[in-house]
């Protein structure tokens, strides 16, 4: 029998070395055990984030096409932002699906939550499912992406293969969707 070993880091403090509405980077003071104390940079973020994958009747896919400065690479991304303070994450998802996009959700479900990058960030994703749209106009953000359209799903498939889809919350989001949520609605 194979004796279980709890590892846990202990925190003894933590101070703010920046911060601004959209992130904060800390140095948490940790014992981390087997290796002693030392000061580890922590990336918090101090709204909620979320995604959606949006889909319509005919199996196809609402995405975005942008270009992100900071990797500088073109690709496709699913609609996704914070909640702003004091609002519900799955309202902030339809208010920013309306806004990206220009199309009105009917109907939000969860999908999954997830940790993105839990050994230096608290980035805490809420991927939901969003159907049913009604078309209510062009997008209100016209700094969000270069187009906006419906891709099929086999040809999502194949972006998410090839590199098409270089975001991770929106590689997570179609991925989870495509797999183990299809999957636990089969069973």
């Amino acid at each position: 029998m194979r004796k279980e070993l709890l590892v846990e880091w202990e925190v003894f403090g933590r101070r703010q070395v920046y911060g601004s509405p959209w992130v904060e980077v800390w140095l948490d003071d940790v014992e981390i055990p087997g290796v002693g104390r030392i000061d580890h940079h922590v990336v918090r973020y101090p709204r909620a984030s979320t995604t959606a994958v949006v889909t319509n009747e005919a199996g196809e896919f609402l995405l975005l096409y942008r270009h992100r400065f900071i990797t500088g690479r073109w690709g496709w991304e699913v609609p996704a932002g914070w909640a702003e303070p004091g609002e519900e994450p799955a309202a902030a998802i339809v208010r920013e699906v309306e806004e990206e996009t220009g199309w009105r959700p009917g109907r939000v479900e969860l999908l999954t939550e997830y940790d993105a990058m839990a050994g230096i960030s608290d980035a805490h994703f809420r991927a939901y499912h969003v159907t049913d749209c009604t078309r209510i106009g062009e997008p209100e953000d016209v700094s969000e992406a270069t187009s906006v359209e419906w891709i099929p799903e086999g040809e999502v498939v194949k972006l998410l293969t090839s590199g098409g889809v270089p975001d991770g919350p929106s590689h997570a989001a179609l991925s989870y969707y495509l797999g183990p949520h299809r999957l636990a609605r089969r069973s």
